[in-house]
């Protein structure tokens, strides 16, 4: 009797004559701690490589140099981030049945708008607003949840060409084609890549999977054999492992800033390479700086949260009560994770230099944005999860407590003693 009522006390509480659940965080503390860890960290970062930068723009934009300019403008965004972070970690994932046909709409007619009244800059046009509102961003946040939708919704027909395959490329392929236009060639790419990964985690056969990523490679090729900006960077690969003094600009200068950070770096703040030959230091280089003023150690860390967050992502798509859920918490945790790891190895000259920004790390608001809502996605899942095994186990208790009152209360049949034997 004692051990139930201690067991039945762990769960609920009684105050004045109602019953109170026991406190409990529904949520993956490790995630919140990486996260949040990547927010403070980047945010360091950024101000530290873009103070130089920041001078000219805000003289250029509003006539007084301010080192905070970019800074501040990265901040306003991240507070827009964290307000999606909480609608999207408390608003059921289940809801996305409905609305991501019209997401999926609203970024379309954004990637469509912004090639006519979109900013130009060095003859791209891809955002609006003083370049903090790029669609293409957006896409690829987009792209995760509408497959994720469709592919759930399909799983029983996915064998089926024509409503698997085919559709599947139709999407990805209008959606990269006009982020193409742009041109943004990382950020197509990048939709290509997440349209294979959320084909093959819905479980799509394995013949049509690798057709799939044969059909993407061919037009990958293509792309980079007759745009002259990627050949070239495709070139500077090649040339760069058999001389690093011939790879690119991007890949040379980052090298050297690594080489000055040494192990332990020169100080956040201290570095110089930023100021001198290092190209964007505030957006796409901007882990060659965290290379040279934490060093190998810093930046040796920054890669162990990144595997971190993919970890704990895949963790809750495996626990995710349904297929939709799996499907959104993998689809968005790959996404991160796959930019940062392609910035990072870029940079390194372990790939061929794709522009990719670094999470959390690189100047730009739609892209902290959409990276915060993707993980209240993320958070959502895992809370939900957690209140299925908490619903569950109570069940589970309640239904013991039951039987056990049934044994109590001699409903099962007791052995009777036979007068007969007796007497």
């Amino acid at each position: 009797m004692g051990q139930r009522t201690n067991v039945a006390a762990r769960h609920q509480v009684k105050r004045s004559g109602k019953t109170w659940p026991s406190p409990r965080l529904n949520i993956d503390v490790p995630l919140i701690l990486v996260m949040l860890t990547l927010v403070g960290f980047g945010l360091l970062m950024m101000h530290s490589a873009s103070w130089s930068a920041s001078l000219q723009l805000s003289q250029a934009d509003t006539g007084v140099s301010s080192p905070t300019y970019l800074f501040y403008k990265q901040l306003r965004w991240l507070g827009v981030g964290f307000l999606a972070l909480i609608v999207l970690t408390w608003l059921d994932y289940h809801y996305w049945h409905y609305l991501s046909i019209g997401v999926m709409a609203v970024t379309l007619i954004a990637l469509v708008t912004v090639l006519f009244i979109g900013e130009t800059v060095d003859e791209v046009t891809r955002s609006f607003y003083e370049g903090s509102i790029q669609p293409s961003e957006l896409a690829k946040f987009v792209i995760v949840i509408y497959l994720a939708v469709w592919l759930y919704a399909k799983r029983d027909q996915l064998a089926d060409v024509g409503y698997g395959l085919f559709p599947l490329a139709a999407i990805v392929g209008i959606t990269s084609g006009l982020i193409m236009r742009q041109p943004d060639i990382s950020a197509a790419g990048m939709v290509m890549i997440l349209g294979g990964l959320m084909y093959y985690l819905a479980g799509s056969d394995a013949k049509q999977t690798a057709f799939l990523f044969l059909i993407a490679g061919f037009a990958g090729f293509l792309v980079f054999r007759f745009n002259p900006t990627d050949n070239e960077r495709v070139s500077y690969f090649k040339n760069g492992w058999n001389d690093i003094l011939a790879s690119s600009d991007h890949v040379k200068h980052s090298l050297v800033a690594f080489v000055r950070g040494e192990w332990f770096g020169a100080g956040i703040g201290h570095g110089t390479t930023k100021l001198t030959t290092l190209p964007f230091p505030h957006t796409d280089s901007v882990f060659a700086v965290v290379g040279e003023e934490t060093g190998v150690l810093g930046a040796s860390f920054l890669v162990i949260l990144y595997a971190v967050l993919l970890w704990r992502g895949l963790v809750i798509a495996n626990r995710a009560p349904d297929g939709l859920g799996a499907l959104l918490a993998a689809g968005l945790t790959l996404w991160i994770t796959l930019e940062a790891f392609m910035n990072m190895a870029s940079l390194l000259g372990l790939m061929p230099f794709a522009g990719n920004t670094l999470p959390f790390f690189s100047i730009g608001g739609s892209n902290l944005a959409t990276t915060m809502a993707a993980l209240g996605i993320v958070l959502n899942v895992s809370r939900l999860s957690e209140h299925k095994q908490v619903e569950e186990s109570r069940r589970t208790f309640g239904a013991i407590v039951d039987l056990r009152g049934r044994y109590r209360r001699r409903r099962v049949s007791r052995a009777r003693r036979n007068r007969n034997v007796q007497r």
